[in-house]
């Protein structure tokens, strides 16, 4: 059985000089939703109706390069500068000062690097699967990722154009879809050597109770007519945020945040739990709390009732305006 989402206006809105969709129901305080690799506003659609039915207006767009928002081809239109200031367009199509913001994956990036760079429109952020780090001052970042990963960790595999594309076509989409949603592994994902990421990741035999192979399909009939190359955009354009956001090395994230990890993420066991529970984090991030759920990568849609509630518990904590 597919999830319905009933009452949601989809419109296309000018920002940044693109097209961009997004998907919205409720009224009340505003907030983004922003989604992840690979995903589309759809991705969202438990917390969506469970948001608007607790009073907040919500904006799930489809992030610059995915689904029916435009898809610039040059990796240099994917930059974090690219990325906010399509952000800071939707907050200002609707007249509001300030959102909040929850994202998950890229869409979790997206969050901090608008909370970066324009702390004053944003009342806070809840982050799903990926914690800020700091900017590495000596060594671009696709760089650090070979010197710990090796060239075949599949963001190296993303770098040059057109590789990932041709082998991703081996598979149709919900193909695609099922190996990257239902990822078991816990390490990082590093292909052997002479495979191709998409080649090494298993295609499960039978679905979890969380997802359905019709909202499976709903999201690969999306990259069906959009293709990829907008989604591997984000992971080209890294080494090139590194180069622009040197000014704010060692900048720190001022707005109140929550972090959502689940314990069986990638990487959770080989890094990232130290590193949020460390002081390194604490550091950058002062005002924020840190939640561990039962569950993989793409939680919001795992654990989705938790994970609504999550959201909720730290919108409420802000007074009404």
């Amino acid at each position: 059985m597919m999830s319905v989402i009933a009452d949601v206006n989809h419109q296309r809105i000018k920002t940044n000089g693109i097209w961009m969709h997004i998907a919205e129901k409720g009224t009340g305080p505003l907030v983004l939703l922003l989604h992840g690799f690979p995903e589309i506003w759809y991705s969202w659609r438990h917390q969506i109706n469970f948001l608007a039915k607790h009073g907040y207006r919500v904006v799930a767009p489809d992030l610059r390069g995915y689904g029916d928002t435009d898809s610039p081809l040059s990796p240099s239109s994917y930059t974090a500068f690219h990325i906010v200031g399509d952000l800071i367009g939707l907050l200002d199509h609707f007249g509001q000062e300030q959102a909040f913001v929850v994202g998950i994956d890229w869409g979790a990036a997206a969050a901090w690097q608008l909370s970066l760079l324009r702390p004053n429109r944003v009342r806070g952020i809840v982050a799903l699967s990926v914690p800020f780090t700091p900017r590495f001052s000596t060594i671009k970042t696709t760089d650090s990722f070979k010197q710990m990963f090796g060239d075949n960790f599949y963001v190296c595999q993303f770098q040059e154009p057109g590789r990932a594309e041709k082998s991703f076509a081996r598979y149709d989409y919900l193909t695609v879809m099922k190996k990257f949603y239902l990822i078991s592994k816990t390490d990082q994902l590093i292909a052997p050597p002479g495979m191709e990421i998409i080649d090494y990741l298993e295609t499960p035999s039978y679905l979890p109770r969380w997802i359905t192979e019709d909202e499976l399909q709903v999201i690969a009939d999306k990259f069906l007519e959009s293709g990829f190359t907008g989604a591997f955009n984000y992971y080209r354009a890294m080494d090139l945020n590194w180069e622009l956001l040197a000014p704010w090395q060692g900048s720190k994230i001022t707005v109140p945040a929550k972090l959502i990890v689940g314990n069986k993420d990638i990487g959770f066991d080989s890094g990232t739990r130290e590193y949020i529970e460390g002081n390194v984090f604490k550091s950058l991030v002062p005002n924020h709390e840190v939640v561990i759920l039962d569950g993989h990568h793409f939680i919001q849609q795992e654990r989705a009732q938790e994970v609504s509630e999550q959201i909720l518990s730290f919108l409420r904590k802000f007074p009404a305006k």
